[in-house]
């Protein structure tokens, strides 16, 4: 403190990270410049001192070989990739499961259920144990989400209702197809798509060509051709 004011606290400034071979702001090095550049001039050079026979060896075997090397190398990298990928998805969803099963808070168990279905691609496989559960949730969380400051969570609760093939929801998403907001006919359209609920098809080809919004119209059509 200098004259009764007090001094501010010092400010930690911090070097910011360099990565390798560049420079800041991520640019690279010149040093890294001049090596490509040599190594480049130096293969021209190497090239254009061998004969006519080596370069037709090299253009003919040696440069197949190659490309078939990057190939497999590339091929098992990408396999090896997405089989750690379905590992971990699977770890996650088994975690996720156990996680739905024992919390017992219903907005938790509905976050719990579309984070589910969003990781599992919008699949069933893999959900049947939980389901029927998972269905309990987004029937209460749809009836429980009046008005239209709700139509996200209605609209996520009937969509992820076709996800899990919950038949016994058809009505309730038929009904749906006269929500106030056009978000929640849309996604009510999606799930009686996916579910290939025929008994909805009269009703989706009325709303295909009546409702006033597009992207109803648009899933509406989608799901009647689901049923074709």
């Amino acid at each position: 403190m200098a004259n009764g004011v007090p001094s501010s606290p010092p400010t930690l400034i911090l070097p910011l990270p360099v990565g390798e071979g560049r420079g800041e702001g991520g640019q690279a090095t010149p040093t890294t410049i001049l090596a490509l550049l040599a190594i480049i001039v130096g293969g021209i050079w190497v090239w254009n001192h061998l004969d006519f026979d080596t370069q037709d060896f090299v253009v003919d075997e040696v440069v197949p070989i190659l490309f078939l090397i990057v190939a497999v190398v590339l091929l098992s990298w990408t396999t090896l990739h997405k089989i750690r990928q379905r590992q971990h998805r699977n770890q996650r969803r088994a975690m996720l499961i156990q996680q739905f099963s024992r919390e017992q808070a219903p907005g938790k168990r509905f976050t719990l259920a579309t984070e589910l279905i969003e990781l599992n691609r919008y699949q069933l496989a893999g959900l049947e144990p939980i389901a029927p559960a998972m269905a309990e949730v987004f029937i209460a969380t749809f009836r429980r989400s009046p008005g239209d400051k709700q139509h996200r969570i209605r609209g996520m609760a009937a969509s992820s209702l076709g996800v899990v093939q919950h038949r016994e929801s058809i009505p309730l998403l038929m009904k749906a197809l006269d929500d106030d907001h056009a978000y929640v006919r849309g996604c009510a359209a999606l799930a009686l798509g996916r579910m290939r609920a025929t008994e909805a098809k009269a009703r989706l080809e009325h709303v295909m060509k009546e409702d006033w919004d597009q992207t109803v119209r648009s899933r509406s059509r989608e799901a009647v051709e689901r049923m074709q």
